[in-house]
């Protein structure tokens, strides 16, 4: 579906291809897409639940886990909806106004989560390293602020993009190589220089993922150093446990992004759909297994839940 030549005017849709060189098979993806999503729906409801109703769980771990849920379904909730229809019933246009709603949604929520798993980062930091002042740092009024901070930073960096990508002609063609709006995936339809925005989108990516990513690592850094500092074995393994499921949501969210960023920057033989399928691994899994990752190991919210379980079951 190609445009004029001689216009420029945004396309009224875009259409979303999906996976690209996988069309035959889209309808058995959506099986483990569908599950991913569900999966998701129900982990991320039961632990906003078990913390909503358990004051043990009301600390600043939790009220930052929280928001970073919250954000994550959201996200999937923003894009997952058209990937199944799509894979389910072909329907692959979507409305131009939706398809940049679509794109600050996904992008600027994608900061805000980055910027939960900061906060949460943070809070290891002063319960470990300056315990005694844990309560007084980080109380309601603090917690409350950083959490609009976060959001904040993440729609005021990413507000720009909507409107750079209404202001670009599309003059070759609107069908999209994905399953969702993607900033990188839309400029690229465009007939005019686009090279101002590709560094500003990589720049806002820095001064959101990039930034927590160091910034969570230097935190890390005098954590170690300081529970290594620690008299016993016992105590040391004591204190690093307290962060284990911290660190696996840094795992789960970061890995997926900077293999895409890299992608993205090096990988110009790669396969168009493993593009993708990076892209989608990024946007779903973290939502879906995020709430597992605290289910599994975090003592309180296991026995909450095992609690709940057995309360309905009799």
């Amino acid at each position: 579906m190609s445009l004029s030549n001689d216009t420029n005017l945004h396309p009224s849709t875009f259409v979303l291809l999906g996976i690209p060189g996988m069309e035959a098979i889209h309808s058995w993806l959506s099986v483990p897409f569908c599950l991913i999503y569900l999966s998701a729906l129900l982990g991320n409801f039961s632990i906003l639940f078990i913390i909503r109703t358990d004051s043990n769980l009301h600390e600043p771990m939790y009220f930052f886990l929280c928001m970073l849920i919250v954000a994550d379904l959201i996200i999937s909730t923003t894009a997952m909806p058209k990937i199944l229809s799509n894979f389910w019933f072909h329907d692959r246009e979507i409305y131009f106004e939706a398809c940049l709603v679509q794109v600050f949604l996904i992008h600027s929520l994608c900061s805000m989560a980055s910027g939960f798993i900061l906060a949460m980062a943070f809070d290891r930091y002063v319960a470990i390293c300056n315990p005694l002042r844990h309560s007084t740092i980080l109380t309601h009024r603090v917690i409350k602020n950083l959490g609009l901070a976060i959001v904040f930073r993440g729609a005021l960096l990413f507000s720009p993009q909507p409107f750079m990508l209404c202001w670009l002609p599309y003059c070759r063609t609107n069908v999209v190589p994905h399953t969702y709006c993607e900033f990188m995936a839309l400029i690229k339809l465009a007939c005019s220089e686009t090279r101002t925005y590709r560094i500003y989108s990589l720049t806002a990516a820095f001064l959101t993922g990039g930034i927590d990513f160091i910034l969570i690592l230097c935190s890390y850094v005098v954590i170690l150093y300081t529970v290594f500092r620690l008299p016993s074995k016992a105590a040391q393994l004591k204190t690093l446990g307290t962060c284990g499921s911290h660190v696996c949501v840094i795992l789960v969210a970061y890995t997926p992004a900077f293999f895409s960023f890299l992608i993205h920057r090096f990988g110009h033989h790669v396969a168009p759909h493993i593009h993708i399928f990076v892209a989608n691994i990024y946007l779903l899994v973290p939502p879906m297994v995020n709430p597992m990752i605290y289910g599994v190991r975090t003592k309180r919210i296991r026995e909450r839940f095992l609690q709940v379980l057995t309360s309905h079951k009799f």
